[in-house]
């Protein structure tokens, strides 16, 4: 058994987030290249998000703004607000998430558990309605407004944690890292830790994914934002170019302004589009293949990074993000081939034997 300097005594559950671990991709990748991928649902409530959610509470705290009783309400796909209801379950915040329709129930339900109150709002609506519901609310009750799409604190916590981590793990084993490919949801991952790998290792080439039926970025039309509570930043309108995919978590109806600001550094060195049909089947192959089980986005980076190996020098190393588990998706198109009852080779396989025959 591989030791790992992940099992020791902490004071709380919050400082279990990070240092999650980069694993290879043995039988996908294609023969002469090193495909890894880093399992960000090692973190305490399985997703990337643990990292956001932290970020924001601390830096909260830091400008006094969170205080014994406060709540904090925010916008959600699903994993920020299961990510922030752990926090503030262990802080003793309130915390109410609101979350589109379109987004899975078991998410809702893992909120409820820990504490959320979950305001759900139509599915026509899109990201843009919840992000809505959520700034009215802040403004009536005085409630703290996460900002995760806005918030400086989200980047700057990938870029002290995510790449430091990615970059000493592959200088610790003598190799380098060739490609580094990310998606988008907030882009604070994709702003932060790209930043940081771009300083530290500036040969390494940054491939950002977005969605073939949903891609903002490589439209070339700008986001049009406003003030909300005396802060710019916010989405005004939904970006004309998105529509309705498959990929949760990913490219809201909008280009966050924390992604916009990596874009503006230009820490991509490519954009590749990825259909949802080959995310869920890549997420799938690797659950079957190798025993990585990772939701949609998850897929979809995988996907995008088995295509820069297709491209890349024999003897090159790419890592992909996974973002969450595919627990996360039970009730959504990802497990749709996915049956409960036992189908015919099953029957078969249960009648050789006499229990359960009568």
């Amino acid at each position: 058994m591989a030791s790992t300097d992940r099992c020791r005594v902490y004071e709380n559950i919050t400082e279990t987030i990070g240092q999650t671990p980069i694993v290879k991709v043995n039988k996908l990748a294609p023969e002469g290249v090193n495909l890894y991928v880093k399992l960000e649902y090692f973190n305490p409530l399985s997703s990337v998000k643990d990292r956001l959610a932290l970020a924001i509470i601390e830096d909260g705290e830091k400008r006094g703004e969170l205080k014994e009783g406060s709540t904090v309400v925010e916008a959600t796909s699903g994993n920020t607000g299961i990510a922030l209801a752990m926090l503030c379950a262990q802080r003793g915040y309130n915390f109410v998430a609101v979350m589109a329709a379109s987004f899975s129930v078991e998410r809702r339900k893992v909120m409820r558990a820990l504490g959320a109150k979950v305001l759900v709002t139509p599915a026509p609506l899109g990201g843009t309605g919840m992000v809505k519901k959520a700034e009215e609310l802040a403004e009536k009750n005085g409630w703290f407004l996460a900002r995760q799409f806005e918030t400086e604190a989200n980047a700057a916590f990938h870029k002290k944690t995510t790449g430091p981590e990615i970059v000493a793990a592959f200088e610790k084993e003598g190799v380098t890292l060739d490609y580094w490919v990310t998606g988008y949801g907030t882009g604070g991952t994709f702003a932060g830790a790209g930043e940081f790998i771009k300083e530290k290792s500036p040969k390494t080439k940054i491939v950002l994914s977005e969605p073939a039926g949903a891609a903002l970025v490589t439209s070339g039309i700008p986001q049009e934002r406003k003030e909300v509570l005396g802060k710019f930043g916010a989405p005004a309108s939904g970006h004309p170019a998105w529509k309705p995919h498959p990929i949760q978590g990913w490219t809201p109806n909008f280009i966050p302004k924390v992604c916009e600001e990596g874009l503006k550094q230009n820490i991509q060195d490519e954009v590749m589009l990825v259909e949802g049909k080959d995310a869920m089947e890549t997420a799938m192959k690797l659950a079957k293949l190798e025993g990585i089980f990772c939701g949609t986005s998850g897929g979809a980076t995988v996907w995008t990074a088995l295509e820069v190996c297709k491209k890349a020098p024999k003897g090159s190393t790419v890592l992909a993000m996974v973002p969450d588990t595919a627990e996360r998706y039970l009730s959504t198109p990802l497990f749709e081939s996915i049956e409960a009852e036992m189908n015919a080779e099953e029957k078969a396989l249960f009648a050789t034997t006499p229990l359960g025959q009568d």
